[in-house]
């Protein structure tokens, strides 16, 4: 008989054996009993009993194949009658199951939707060849341009090429430009611009990651080896679906990408995105064009024109140690041997202590990870602790539920059933409501995963991260799943089944006394008490960590400020044009001339967007303490769009020109710092080298402001003017009154009539833009509020069911004290009284727990000390007013009960 055909038969007997069996089952024992007796009375051998044996049965060894033959069938059955028979026991208990469903969703939903987030942010492996074996030059934590002698993260290409071909420890070595350049370029055949997000890579990226193309080829280093001489380019999958409709006849398709043309040489495959995770490309470009690609940085040639992550293969047996020692080496010798090598005494100093890092690239680089992978660690602790809630919830309805199925447990022990054989029953139980409830968990992860992904990307393009399910995530569910059916299945399984058998038959209770079970179920409300006290202190100190930051004073008033961005590179402008300022101005002019419209102004940067840093020489000044001096390049009418005070001198106006003296306006902290004698008023400084110390005249001094994050210190930073300082302006600022939709149209409008093409994108508020530099803040704010408030309501659940059952196993002593003349409110407060006493001893716990687990976040938090007494004090009033109410009921129904009724009650 075939397999299935067996598996059929087996399971048309689970419930109806057939009468053989019953039969031969019955004469065994028979058989055992009457070989038993006959050795008793007639004195008869071992030997003897065995030849009877086989006189009737045949041979025991051919019986005992028998028994090996159908063990595995058996313990099959088993399985699908326990199955069968707990989900029986759950639709016998409604509530119960209900709740415990819900309970287990969350939970498990939870801890898989916080997962599959750190999994694809934190865990996940690059989609290239045998990821284990990339290196990374530093820790991908730098990225820009730098002009300085020597760099842990950044790497010229002249310096790219010299590592190449001297290093002993790579197989492959590639390099990638270490900013994406977002433009808009021109697809062949289209009149409008799109949206592009370019990779600069070399040509040994692709071989070097083993990553061939779907249709076509991808970058050579043949491509890369002559500069501005290969505009070829690899689109993305996800771009040639989006922009190009899966187009067949994608190859040699031109993109015009500033004044250039570049031909479609090949399609990545659909899973590789790229090496930074959350940033995916739409298009790869040789490193050798990038001065063809806007905004034009031409570092193509520079000995130390530091802008490129370099990347390797590990040789197979090399070592990490090896592979340092021999790249530490290989760079002191390449950046001295350059011609142009900037050989002071300070650069050699710098040089001497300064060490190449090489960093496991197996999950590639991350912004998102830096940013992200504290919160989500923390978020993963949270939502584990909401399941143990849960899971001690669970406990504690399934020990209730246990006390009236003692008579049952009695009743199979009686006829037969071992312990063991209850408890696997119990824990199979468990397990199918574990399973249950696991499957609905993956139905809520699937929704709140994207939910989350939302929440990090923080503005209106959802970062390119891929959060659906998978086998890690099935796997990580299932094991999450199996757990929790232990935890809250393993404690009421084993004291379920410990009673006293003949007492339980009497009156359906064993001699293990409710109380006995209380104190369990007592011990497991307080531990949900401790826990959820621990997430309700820590939701509340990063809630209030939020609202602090969310009032920081950043200097600028960001209250009714529009901004866009533009993008002059994509219809001819060059970098450094002098169109670029009568386009700009004019841009200034008509958005100024919109009514409702107060001040507009073009900027190289607003807030949160990088910064472009030098050091600067002032007389008298030492430049060596402070180097990291902020440049920012605006309009005229920047400072009154912004809402920037003026707190000395004057801001720019038409007398500062292309021809006339180069001004500044310098930040009150750079005026306090590198002035300090007295007003900085018609000083002069200059930036970089002291030969250049009288270039710049300072005009102004404005209001520190925040402007890379909140978080920030006090900042030096300088406005130049556009007029002097030629270059991309793509922040476009507008202070308005009235209604943004009536503004933003108008706004548009007045840009299309200086330029009908000049593409806008990236429309938000000041106000927006700043709430999002706070987006991880924001996120472990929130989610720890919700899932605090949820292990508070799980915690209520668990005290009214406790306190239920514990009214109901009480009714006849509440009727007795009753009808001896105790008062309604005496019974409450006899109620309430053990309710106050468990959250009191839960408090004690917990407030230890949580001083102890606050110190862990403290470096999330702002304006804050971990022990916090507002937070602590605010979570624990809130916990005993909400265990208050949820116990007031059960107290409230012990009140009224009628003692005639009650006394009769057992």
């Amino acid at each position: 008989m075939s397999f299935f055909g067996e598996l059929t038969r087996r399971l048309s007997m689970l419930f109806h054996r057939s009468q053989f069996d019953a039969d031969l089952e019955e004469e065994m024992q028979l058989h055992l009993e009457l070989r038993d007796q006959e050795q008793l009375q007639a004195g008869r051998t071992q030997a003897d009993a065995r030849s009877a044996t086989r006189r009737r049965f045949g041979n025991p060894t051919r019986l005992k194949e028998k028994s090996h033959m159908t063990w595995g069938w058996q313990w099959f059955e088993d399985l699908l009658q326990d199955v069968s028979y707990g989900m029986r026991a759950m639709l016998r208990s409604p509530g119960i199951t209900i709740v415990a469903l819900l309970s287990l969703a969350l939970g498990i939903g939870a801890n898989t939707a916080i997962f599959s987030l750190m999994d694809a942010v934190m865990l996940r492996s690059l989609p290239v060849d045998q990821p284990e074996q990339l290196v990374l030059f530093g820790n991908g934590t730098d990225s820009g341009i730098s002009d300085g002698f020597s760099n842990e993260d950044l790497f010229s290409y002249p310096f790219y090429r010299e590592m190449q071909q001297k290093n002993q420890v790579f197989s492959g070595f590639a390099a990638v430009f270490s900013m994406n350049n977002r433009i808009h370029g021109f697809v062949e055949g289209r009149k409008e611009a799109e949206p592009m997000n370019i990779q600069l890579v070399s040509g040994t990226y692709f071989p070097m990651l083993g990553v061939h193309a779907t249709i076509g080829r991808t970058i050579t280093d043949e491509d890369d080896r002559m500069k501005d001489g290969n505009p070829v380019a690899v689109v993305s999958s996800s771009w040639w679906n989006r922009s190009m409709a899966h187009d067949a006849s994608v190859l040699n398709k031109k993109l015009k990408i500033g004044s250039t043309i570049f031909t479609i040489v090949g399609v990545a495959p659909s899973e590789f995105f790229g090496t930074k995770v959350g940033d995916s490309p739409d298009i790869w470009i040789p490193l050798s064009m990038q001065k063809e690609v806007p905004p034009n940085f031409d570092g193509y040639s520079g000995n130390f024109s530091e802008s490129l992550y370099l990347m390797g293969r590990l040789k197979p047996g090399t070592t990490m140690a090896q592979a340092a020692t021999n790249v530490n080496l290989l760079f002191r010798q390449i950046l001295l041997g350059f011609p142009d090598a900037p050989l002071s005494q300070e650069n050699l100093e710098k040089l001497k202590k300064t060490r190449v890092v090489l960093s496991p690239m197996t999950t590639g680089l991350s912004s998102l990870r830096r940013k992200f992978s504290e919160p989500l660690k923390i978020l993963m602790i949270v939502v584990a602790l909401v399941l143990l809630i849960a899971c001690a919830n669970i406990a504690n309805l399934l020990l209730a539920r246990s006390t009236a199925r003692t008579r049952e447990f009695a009743v199979r022990q009686a006829l037969g059933a071992r312990r063991s054989r209850l408890i696997r029953q119990l824990l199979t139980e468990s397990l199918v409501l574990a399973l249950t409830g696991g499957a609905l968990g993956v139905g809520f992860a699937a929704g709140a995963s994207r939910l989350l992904l939302h929440m990090v990307s923080g503005g209106q393009t959802t970062v390119p991260l891929d959060v659906s399910l998978n086998i890690r995530l099935l796997l990580f569910t299932l094991a999450i799943t199996c757990l929790t059916a232990v935890l809250f299945g393993m404690i009421p399984a084993f004291h379920a089944t410990k009673f006293e058998l003949t007492e339980s038959l009497k009156d359906g209770r064993g001699q293990t006394s409710a109380g006995e079970k209380n104190r369990l179920a007592k011990a497991l409300v307080i531990a949900q008490i401790a826990f959820s006290l621990v997430l309700l202190v820590g939701s509340g100190l990063f809630l209030r960590s939020l609202i602090n930051l969310t009032n920081v004073d950043t200097g600028f008033n960001r209250e009714n400020v529009l901004r866009l961005q533009t993008d002059a590179s994509s219809i001819g402008y060059a970098y450094g044009d002098s169109r670029l300022l009568g386009l700009y101005q004019q841009i200034e002019d008509r958005a100024s001339a919109v009514p409702g419209v107060s001040a507009a102004s073009n900027s190289l940067f607003t807030y949160n967007e990088g910064s472009w840093n030098t050091r600067v020489s002032v007389h008298g000044y030492d430049a060596d303490k402070n180097r990291n001096i902020k440049h920012n390049i605006v309009g005229n009418g920047y400072f009154a769009a912004m809402g920037i005070p003026l707190l000395a001198g004057r801001t720019f106006g038409p007398q500062d020109t292309a021809t006339s003296q180069k001004v500044t306006v310098i930040s009150d902290t750079m005026a306090r710092t590198m002035f300090p004698a007295g007003s900085p008023i018609g000083h002069r400084y200059g930036v970089g080298d002291p030969e250049h110390a009288n270039d710049l005249e300072v005009i102004g001094v404005v209001k520190d402001v925040k402007f890379g994050s909140l978080q920030e210190d006090q900042q030096t930073l300088d406005y130049y003017p556009v007029t002097q300082q030629i270059r991309y302006l793509n922040d476009f600022e507008v202070r308005y009154t009235g209604s943004l939709d009536a503004v933003l149209p108008a706004v548009r409008r007045a840009i299309h009539d200086v330029d009908p093409n000049l593409p806008i994108s990236n429309v938000t508020t000041l106000d927006e833009q700043v709430g999002r530099s706070i987006t991880n803040q924001r996120l472990v704010a929130q989610l720890s509020t919700f899932f605090g408030l949820l292990a508070v309501f799980l915690s209520c659940i668990g005290i009214y069911g406790l306190m239920s059952y514990v009214v109901t196993r009480r009714t006849n002593e509440i009727g007795i004290r009753m009808a001896l003349g105790a008062e309604r409110s005496h019974v409450r407060w006899l109620v309430m009284r053990e309710i106050l006493f468990l959250v009191a001893l839960g408090v004690v716990i917990g407030v230890p727990a949580a001083l102890a687990g606050n110190r862990l976040i403290s470096n999330m938090l702002f304006g804050l000390l971990p022990a916090d007494p507002v937070s602590l004090i605010a979570a624990v009033g809130a916990l005993l007013l909400v265990a208050a109410i949820a116990g007031y009921l059960p107290a409230r129904r012990a009140s009224l009960v009628d003692p005639m009724v009650a006394l009769r009650c057992e």
